[in-house]
């Protein structure tokens, strides 16, 4: 698919990656890849939505074959690439090939307020700015080259926690009496403000349909986590995949909501068929 739009698309589909678009367990996603085929036949954007980082989304989208915007770090940033759209989107910054719209304030705060706590939590908590790429490899199972990737945030910071649980809650209210909302994962705490995957979701979609002074983008979201949530209820068509270890999502609509019985890109390209043939009949 061209990295071009020049008309409005019938449809956008904005996809969670892990455990979505990719297998939770191997992250292979060739069977997800006839779908993603039939989607660039009609023209329909599949636009990763994803907590990766930017470099992490860009190495990926190539490995799938897929180009255009992506939305990263949990919706705290979208790339747009220069030639996408006929203008470049007001309150963007150029950032290599892409207009990058943020919505959530920069790393590096993040980086001075940790700073600033590591007297009073000496010893206790290690984030991703002050460790090796082999310690980043150990604590999330990726290689070197791909830890790079995983480092280079451009919005949140995670922390190792080192230290007692009484010590944790602590330091959780430490950063949030200093504006953090930190976000505590399997592996690491995250420290940022709440981002939202739906906010960027609709910011996209309206930002394509007043470039070419038309509506009627339908918006199809696909995830499998809770951070998903957020784009699942705003999205025209909702797609909850199962997850080999989580629930699916709990929402509160009920209405164009999808639930596949393949688990991640068996149970995405059993969903988009289905998508598929339901915009086409409308269409007809």
């Amino acid at each position: 698919m061209s990295a071009q739009l020049t008309r409005l698309p019938p449809a956008m589909v904005f996809s969670d990656l892990d455990g979505t678009l990719l297998d939770h367990h191997t992250y292979a996603f060739d069977s997800a890849l006839p779908a993603i085929e039939q989607l660039s036949k009609h023209a329909i954007p599949v636009i990763p939505t994803t907590s990766k980082t930017m470099s992490e989304v860009q190495k990926l989208m190539a490995d799938i074959g897929i180009d255009g915007p992506f939305i990263f770090e949990n919706g705290a940033g979208i790339a747009i690439p220069v030639d996408y759209l006929p203008n470049k989107p007001l309150e963007t910054a150029l950032e290599s090939a892409f207009f990058v719209m943020s919505f959530a304030p920069p790393r590096q705060q993040w980086q001075d307020l940790l700073t600033s706590l590591a007297s009073s939590y000496a010893d206790e908590f290690e984030s991703f700015s002050t460790m090796t790429l082999s310690r980043i490899a150990e604590l999330t199972g990726l290689n070197e080259e791909d830890a790079k990737l995983a480092a280079d945030r451009k919005f949140g910071e995670p922390v190792k926690w080192l230290s007692t649980p009484s010590r944790q809650n602590a330091f959780i209210q430490t950063l949030i009496e200093h504006g953090a909302e930190p976000l505590i994962g399997g592996r690491f705490i995250h420290i940022s403000t709440a981002c939202n995957k739906g906010k960027a979701m609709q910011w996209l979609v309206q930002e394509i349909e007043q470039q070419f002074h038309q509506t009627g983008i339908t918006s199809v979201a696909l995830g499998d986590g809770n951070n998903d949530v957020d784009m699942l209820e705003l999205a025209d068509i909702a797609v909850r995949i199962p997850s080999p270890v989580n629930h699916r999502p709990q929402l509160k609509r009920t209405h164009n909501l999808f639930d596949p019985v393949g688990f991640g890109p068996i149970g995405w390209a059993e969903a988009i068929e289905q998508i598929l043939s339901m915009l086409t009949n409308e269409v007809n």
